[in-house]
């Protein structure tokens, strides 16, 4: 199972502290059958800043740790950038990293309580350039909790997104796994990942839980879809979407959740 955003790199965000912590949470991802995680610290959300040198440093760090150990773990480089106006500018000049340092994909995160005008114009521009943008979170933001058809229309306009496990287990509230779900059914989630920051029962991986939860009802299709984005994700390849759909606010899922 791959994991495409955790905060598992020590002392750098608001995610693991400390070395023998990262291993915590590197013991915890493997018993949860993860084999292959994206190390994604916040950058630029107004509480911490690490740039691509840095983060390629401290996963080749955790990487001979882990070696050492013998631990089966795969540490891959990511970021996880807050939208910005010189994001395009950052990632030409080498300051932020793609998922895999390789792929075209950059995980990127919007305010919490709004979606920025120039976002849809930002957005094509990456992909002119030849990114493919993931927004990270989007169940979670809290303009797209009141009016989920602004995810269908960056989706529409060629972004993809990630949902976060938890909130597909009811750990963000029911109202938010209820939203996850029905982005789900219109085809807006694309990739689910932890966003691990610790491992306390309301912060862990929740990535079998949250799979359980989308066969359950959704069916096993969509797993297999969810997991076969994450392998294409972290090796550059492009992926076949469903087309996107409207958001319908109804009661589809009362017998399920």
């Amino acid at each position: 199972m791959i994991d495409l955003h955790s905060h598992i790199l020590p002392g750098v965000d608001d995610g693991a502290q400390s070395l023998e912590e990262s291993m915590a949470m590197a013991e915890a991802a493997l018993q949860e059958g993860i084999d292959t995680i994206i190390a994604a610290p916040n950058h630029l959300n107004g509480s911490y800043v690490n740039d691509k040198p840095i983060i390629l440093k401290k996963v080749n760090d955790l990487h001979n740790e882990l070696q050492k150990r013998k631990m089966g773990l795969t540490v891959l480089p990511g970021q996880l950038t807050r939208l910005n106006g010189e994001l395009l500018d950052d990632l030409k000049n080498g300051t932020i990293l793609t998922i895999n340092r390789t792929s075209p994909y950059v995980l990127i995160e919007l305010p919490g309580d709004h979606v920025p005008q120039y976002t849809n114009h930002l957005l094509f521009n990456l992909q002119m350039e030849g990114y493919q943008p993931i927004i990270a979170n989007p169940e979670r933001n809290e303009y797209i909790q009141k009016h989920p058809n602004a995810l269908y229309t960056l989706v529409k306009n060629g972004a993809y997104s990630q949902v976060t496990a938890a909130s597909l287990c009811g750990r963000h509230g029911r109202a938010v796994r209820k939203l996850a779900h029905q982005l789900i059914e219109a085809n807006l989630v694309h990739v689910i990942a932890s966003d691990i920051h610790q491992l306390q029962k309301k912060k862990g991986f929740h990535m079998k839980e949250a799979y359980r939860q989308i066969e359950k009802v959704h069916g096993s299709s969509h797993v297999y879809l969810l997991k076969e984005n994450a392998h294409s994700i972290i090796e550059g390849h492009a992926f076949i979407t469903n087309p996107p759909e409207h958001v319908i606010k109804r009661e589809l899922f009362s017998n399920f959740l």
